[in-house]
């Protein structure tokens, strides 16, 4: 796994081989994670990397936040409550030396709680395939005051999710076994 653009482009993340099935560790394949940010940044969506506060949800190893910081996020908020995600989360932030534009949080992404703080402009959500995860977080984001007007959320799954009311599906693609779906938090 390697950052694919931006400031740090080329920068090797920690290895974790084909992932830690009993962690739910599936990184992002370097093919997709190009893919996500190419729709992003050259899609009809403007930049919404640029300068935005990133909530990373099921967040592995980091890589999808890592690399949005990489292209210009100016902050990213990383939710994982699995002990290997993150340590291997925490050794790949050393490596980008983002430690002032992140921060870890130990947490259900499926209970968040209340928002205290600015809310986010762009989710990345990649929970354990099929067993409704997403759906889930993406509820506990819209109960929780989490959200932007208009954020857009990046949604990684094996089959098609039905988002919860509040959100617009904006696009969906499969790359092999994966399928992206990008959804906008109604205003």
């Amino acid at each position: 796994m390697r950052i694919i653009g931006g400031q740090r482009r080329g920068l090797k993340l920690a290895d974790v081989g084909t992932g830690d099935a009993a962690a739910h560790l599936r990184p992002t394949s370097d093919r997709v994670r190009e893919a996500i940010f190419n729709l992003l940044m050259n899609g009809p969506y403007g930049n919404p990397v640029q300068d935005a506060r990133v909530l990373d949800l099921f967040a592995g190893t980091g890589a999808l936040g890592l690399e949005a910081l990489s292209r210009g996020a100016a902050r990213v908020a990383f939710v994982d409550d699995g002990t290997t995600a993150r340590a291997l989360l925490r050794q790949n932030i050393e490596k980008m030396q983002a430690m002032g534009a992140t921060d870890v949080w130990r947490r259900d992404a499926t209970r968040m709680g209340p928002n205290r703080g600015p809310n986010y402009n762009l989710v990345f959500l990649d929970p354990p395939y099929g067993k409704g995860l997403g759906e889930r977080a993406l509820t506990s984001l819209a109960e929780g005051g989490w959200l932007a007007p208009g954020a857009l959320i990046v949604w990684e799954e094996n089959t098609s999710p039905v988002p919860p009311e509040g959100f617009i599906q904006r696009d969906q693609r499969r790359y092999g076994e994966t399928l992206i779906t990008i959804l906008e938090a109604a205003a």
